[in-house]
């Protein structure tokens, strides 16, 4: 009775950190991933290659070098983390450059003329970003933003090969005590992923009917 008790809350502790993660990450992510958006469109040519520089080479690293960087690099450098502090920040830079390249694309839906009329009522770039573009580019970017979430919950199974106990670390460990248990403790740590990433996909086909009934 003991050691079940320990298990489940073992299993209570691993769920809760990989939840953590990816809301913590995702809404971190979200938020300047949209900066980098704006400031990929922006008229200023240094905060373009700055902004683009920044999404394609995240883009294209493999999300292990990237959480390599922040564990291993950055102590080096001055800039010690803990493993979960800096399987955060890895998470959320690697997650804004798609949610950057995501919102890039919504913006490029807007129809030019609207810009154009905001420019010439004498809005500047910003509030003509954040107060014309934007509210519409978001819309059209919600299905694909939900898309890059779901792959961020499925990312933070990484963390767990860098210190961090979450699900992925917690069925290393269970396989490793219950070896001849492996593939129901395996089906029963996908079935924890599903809990979050299907109320997700359910999110996601909801609110791109909603933008497909407001066009």
């Amino acid at each position: 009775m003991g050691t079940f008790v320990i298990e489940r809350e073992m299993l209570w502790n691993a769920f809760s950190t990989t939840l953590s993660l990816a809301v913590v990450s995702g809404l971190l992510a979200l938020v300047l991933g949209t900066v980098m958006a704006g400031l990929r469109v922006s008229p200023y040519r240094p905060l373009r290659l700055a902004a683009t520089a920044y999404t394609e080479f995240l883009r294209n690293t493999p999300l292990t070098i990237v959480f390599f960087f922040f564990v291993f690099v950055t102590p080096s450098i001055g800039f010690a983390f803990d493993y979960r502090t800096a399987a955060t920040i890895a998470l959320t830079c690697y997650t804004s450059a798609f949610v950057a390249e995501a919102v890039r694309s919504g913006i490029n839906s807007v129809a030019v003329g609207q810009a154009e009329a905001a420019r010439s009522l004498g809005m500047s770039f910003g509030q003509n970003l954040t107060i014309v573009v934007l509210p519409q580019a978001l819309r059209t970017a919600i299905p694909p933003l939900i898309s890059v979430l779901i792959a961020l919950v499925k990312n933070t199974s990484v963390a767990g090969a860098f210190g961090v106990f979450e699900l992925f670390a917690m069925s290393r460990r269970l396989t490793n005590v219950y070896s001849a248990d492996v593939i129901a403790i395996l089906l029963g740590v996908a079935l924890f992923y599903l809990v979050i990433c299907i109320p997700l996909g359910q999110l996601a086909g909801r609110l791109e009917r909603k933008v497909a009934f407001a066009r």
